[in-house]
């Protein structure tokens, strides 16, 4: 395996818990365990590369809590798993609609647990390959693909040159970048601006990306960097 995922078995019956940890394990997994839904909210969700939920769990439902994870930026990427012993159509369509990317009934095999675990995985890491596309930083998330910037999940209207800044910046955390540093990255060689065109444009991002403008700070004597 090229790098240890790590899922989280979100389950009411401890005894199928322990039988799926082992397993997934010996499959080379890091694997962490929440008996419900409201145990599973305590952690910090996006630090897992896959999810297995069960829908009938206490209060909240395996459904509710994968809706309100898909309704967050940082973790609506995060696939998806149902092992449920609910097999209606109505039951399995409810599943997929609210985003999962699986659905297993039970009771079920280990391996064929694991064989469609490491297929969504690959399917959705090969489908995110496609650049070092999506760049986070807490809820905002910048598409380098379709050059759109989201704040937790509103769509913020940058020109070609914010983003551009803004791209540079959130993908050299701390790094300090010279004026002349960033004119010759963002702005073509044709086109002649001033380090004042740079302040200029940095003031406008400031302000479109808040709470966030006050992470492009200014380093005095030498230019500016993302903190």
């Amino acid at each position: 395996m090229e790098k240890s995922y790590k899922l989280l078995i979100v389950e009411d019956e401890p005894d199928l818990c322990e039988i799926l940890q082992f397993n997934l394990e010996s499959e080379g997994y890091t694997v962490d365990i929440a008996n419900s839904a409201e145990e599973a909210l305590t952690k910090n969700l996006a630090q897992y590369d896959l999810l297995l939920l069960d829908v009938m769990m206490g209060q909240m439902s395996g459904f509710k809590l994968a809706q309100l994870l898909k309704s967050k930026p940082e973790t609506k990427h995060i696939p998806i798993i149902f092992l449920t012993a609910r097999v209606t159509e109505n039951d399995v369509l409810t599943g997929f609609n609210t985003g999962a990317d699986d659905y297993i009934l039970k009771p079920f095999s280990i391996k064929v647990v694991a064989a469609r675990i490491k297929a969504v995985l690959s399917r959705t890491r090969s489908g995110n390959a496609q650049s070092n596309e999506l760049v986070r930083f807490e809820t905002m998330e910048i598409d380098l693909n379709a050059k759109q910037v989201s704040i937790a999940g509103k769509s913020i209207e940058l020109t070609k040159t914010e983003f551009e800044l803004l791209a540079l910046f959130v993908q050299n955390p701390t790094k300090v970048f010279s004026r002349e540093s960033i004119l010759t990255q963002v702005w073509t060689e044709d086109v002649y601006v001033t380090d004042r065109t740079v302040d200029v444009h940095i003031t406008r991002l400031r302000k479109k990306i808040e709470p966030y403008g006050k992470n492009i700070v200014t380093r005095s004597g030498y230019g500016y960097c993302f903190l």
